[in-house]
């Protein structure tokens, strides 16, 4: 594969009112290769008078994009969807090269974020109010579900293309514009899906593209015009937090997808080998940078021991390098800090009482890579107990009773995903009832879907995106009172 020639056809410009064009000011950033330290693009930069332009172009379209009609929204997103699996494997090449999971895993993505424009377009059609009599009044009720408007939509670099599918086919499934800001370490992916957006039908004004080396650059001064009607942000707490205050001066509707710190609760009658399989991919997919990622396995403290040892094997056996080569299941991190950051948890565990079964330092040589990590006996006191990792390090430890096993996993500010391994299906109910996360998955370590409600509770933040719900998010409710004929006044 000549990934040179594939990364010569992806724009790096910006895209505004169906126009590729420079920033206003002809700044530039960089991007790399993480497995080679490489520079692979360089990036028009956005500033804040461009960020104003993207909306206007959005809020023009929008008076267009609202009234039209269903099904023409649903056969753009339709043709999109065709056009992603056509260029299943370039996406893959261009997500491997500017972010590092492998390529399997790369191409595992595209058939998951293509479904979420497969999904909305289904959904398109099928977005109904209801009707109903109100209790005590002559009167009757129509609700009817409206576009909130238009909409930044702001994207992680850890899931460059199905985070933005997750975000962008809902909101034109609604009948909303949107201005997009994809992460500055990952943008050529999303780069690229735009393109192919254009090709797709998609009205000019409809998507814009702000890419920038300042995040500020574009969030502020569209959440600051009371244009903007709607924020979806993935990322970072502390970032989420900051940009719903900013939102909060317009009243501007927030979703918001944050951090996660997930517990995988091993239970004593637990498949182990199925419990170890599951906690590996539930750790180690997308080389732990993900906010499902499993972060603190607790296990009974009857087979501690046994799992420990198993999930070391499976780990130490994952053959880490470039994504791009065969074979390979665990790529570099994205960048040197968060290589340097694995070091310093790792050190940190240790200093609490931690054994480091397998892994445990970065790998040397170019490339920003890290040893997959399975540490024991480190005390909660541990940052790996307490913060989201974000990488391939997975601590074990124990409890004896199920409701301390609750307890450790509650134990967090955060509340996205969360895994319970035990043959007993009534673990799965009492589960359920006990644990504060917005995920749970029972004997299975993926349970992302275009299918599901996708979000957390607590610092993990707020609404849901994927299924009805996620629509819904990009709509408000209209109610219309008619007067009941049989009614007497």
């Amino acid at each position: 594969m000549d990934i040179q020639a594939i990364l010569d056809q992806v724009e790096t410009r910006l895209y505004i009112n169906g126009e590729w064009r420079d920033g206003a000011e002809g700044e530039t950033y960089e991007v790399l290769n993480p497995a080679t330290e490489e520079v692979i693009a360089t990036m028009a930069s956005g500033t804040r008078q461009d960020s104003l332009d993207a909306l206007a172009a959005a809020d023009e379209a929008q008076k267009v994009w609202a009234h039209t009609a269903p099904r023409e929204r649903a056969e753009i997103l339709r043709k999109g969807y065709d056009l992603v699996k056509e260029r299943k494997e370039a996406f893959a090449a261009i997500m491997t090269t500017e972010m590092g999971k492998s390529y399997t895993e790369a191409l595992g993505e595209v058939d998951y974020g293509a479904d979420y424009l497969l999904w909305f377009s289904e959904e398109a059609n099928h977005f109904f109010g209801h009707t109903n009599r109100y209790p005590a009044k002559g009167n009757r009720m129509v609700t009817v579900r409206k576009p909130v408007g238009p909409c930044l939509l702001i994207t992680p670099w850890n899931f460059p293309l199905s985070m933005a599918t997750r975000k962008i086919a809902p909101a034109l499934a609604a009948g909303n514009t949107v201005v997009i800001k994809p992460a500055k370490l990952t943008p050529l992916t999303m780069q690229y899906f735009v393109q192919t957006m254009e090709e797709a039908g998609v009205p000019a004004g409809v998507i814009n593209l702000v890419s920038s080396k300042s995040a500020s650059d574009v969030s502020e001064p569209i959440l600051q015009d009371p244009r903007c009607r709607k924020l979806s942000f993935t990322g970072s707490t502390p970032v989420g937090s900051a940009l719903m205050k900013l939102a909060a001066d317009n009243v501007v509707k927030v979703s918001l997808e944050l951090g996660g710190n997930a517990p995988a609760i091993v239970f004593a009658d637990a498949d182990i080998d199925g419990a170890v399989e599951g906690v590996k991919a539930a750790k180690m997919r997308n080389i732990g940078e993900a906010c499902t990622a499993a972060n603190r396995i607790l296990v009974h403290e009857s087979i501690a021991e046994e799992f420990a040892t198993k999930l070391a094997k499976a780990v130490s056996e994952l053959k880490v390098g470039n994504g791009m080569d065969e074979g390979i299941e665990v790529g570099p991190l994205v960048e040197k800090k968060a290589q340097e950051h694995m070091q310093a948890l790792v050190d940190d565990a240790v200093s609490h009482g931690g054994t480091i079964l397998t892994g445990g330092k970065a790998v040397e040589g170019t490339g920003f890579f890290f040893e997959p990590t399975v540490i024991t006996g480190a005390s909660k006191d541990a940052k790996v107990f307490r913060e989201e990792i974000f990488g391939p390090i997975a601590p074990i430890f124990t409890f004896s009773t199920e409701q301390e096993a609750w307890a450790l996993a509650n134990d967090t500010e955060y509340g996205l995903a969360s895994y319970v391994f035990s043959e007993d299906p009534d673990v799965m109910w009492r589960a359920s009832d006990h644990l504060e996360f917005g995920l749970v998955g029972y004997n299975t370590g993926v349970v992302s879907d275009a299918s599901i409600p996708f979000g957390g509770v607590k610092a993990s933040g707020l609404g849901r995106e994927g299924s009805l719900e996620g629509m819904l998010e990009y709509t408000e409710v209209q109610m219309i009172g008619v007067r009941d004929p049989y009614a007497r006044f």
